[in-house]
């Protein structure tokens, strides 16, 4: 049984095709619709974190491919405690022909996949959140014409989207620079982690280093879900890696700018920089429901 849990669980190969499926099926439905090729398949979609992104693209994406994706909130399964997560698990797979799920921890999804009988897709948990970088990917080379090569900018906290963007890194043969403040970087061995899939990857903790020369600045909340209590803490250390017209600057000239969104103006990005003519957050927000498709079709197309 195929999941998509993290990145460097697939090879480069394998993301390069997910990538062209991607982009065939977002023309396809540009040029009329997509095929019906998950008719009469559903995905179960389990949250323990809300989502606007999350949960409008998945449900699209399998309305456009002729499926039907059903939501199941916090408060309906409580993952973990009202209901064993092996139950869970084995209970959706007699129902529905994937699962996605928006969790907290990473254990979580590993026992999901451990015990379902269908594909486990990652929305998004602490360590990782892949199907936003696929979509990321897809941004990129929508707009360079590829992604080898490339130098992306990461500032703020070293967080999920972080992870696999150094997952990314090593797969798709990008550079990536990260800039965080001391005590908000990943710790050693996930750094030895990510140099080890082969990716080249920088750490600093000056914001102007990480960005300069860049063809991509991304950056993203200072204070993630779950991280609400360090949000007065985190909002006075943060503002050198403000991402606003002085430190895009730094960058290359007609860099772009990436957030995974939702973004606290004011706060880790400014508003003229992410509305700017730089800006790809609009693209990079839509592109997560090509992205997904592709993973929806590889994994439950059958």
């Amino acid at each position: 049984m195929r999941h998509f849990l993290d990145l460097a669980a697939w090879s480069a190969t394998e993301l390069d095709s997910l990538l062209k499926l991607a982009i065939h099926l977002k023309t396809e439905w540009r040029s009329g619709g997509n095929r019906p090729v998950l008719a009469g398949k559903v995905l179960a979609m389990v949250f323990q974190k809300p989502s606007l992104r999350t949960r409008v693209s998945f449900d699209v994406a399998m309305l456009h491919l002729g499926g039907h994706a059903l939501y199941l909130s916090p408060a309906e399964i409580g993952l973990g405690t009202r209901e064993s997560i092996p139950d869970v698990a084995r209970v959706l797979s007699g129902y529905a022909q994937g699962i996605m799920a928006r969790v907290f921890s990473p254990d979580h999804l590993t026992q999901l996949a451990q015990w379902a009988t269908v594909p486990v897709i990652n929305g998004l948990s602490d360590r990782s959140h892949p199907c936003q970088v696929l979509a990321d990917v897809l941004t990129l080379h929508e707009h360079f014409g590829g992604v080898r090569g490339l130098t992306v900018a990461y500032v703020g906290d070293s967080n999920n989207v972080t992870f696999s963007l150094g997952e990314a890194a090593a797969r798709f043969g990008f550079t990536l620079r990260i800039g965080s403040p001391a005590g908000y970087q990943f710790d050693e061995a996930t750094l030895a982690y990510l140099r080890g899939l082969g990716g080249t990857i920088f750490t600093t903790t000056d914001a102007v280093e990480a960005v300069t020369g860049a063809d991509v600045v991304y950056t993203d909340t200072w204070t993630s879900m779950g991280q609400e209590a360090e949000a007065a803490k985190r909002r006075e250390i943060f503002p050198p890696y403000q991402v606003n017209q002085a430190l895009l600057g730094a960058a290359k000239p007609g860099a772009v700018v990436l957030h995974c969104l939702p973004a606290h103006r004011g706060e880790e990005i400014t508003d003229d920089v992410a509305d700017g003519p730089q800006s790809l957050l609009f693209p990079q927000a839509e592109n997560r429901l090509h992205a997904q498709k592709a993973v929806l079709v590889r994994l439950m197309g059958g």
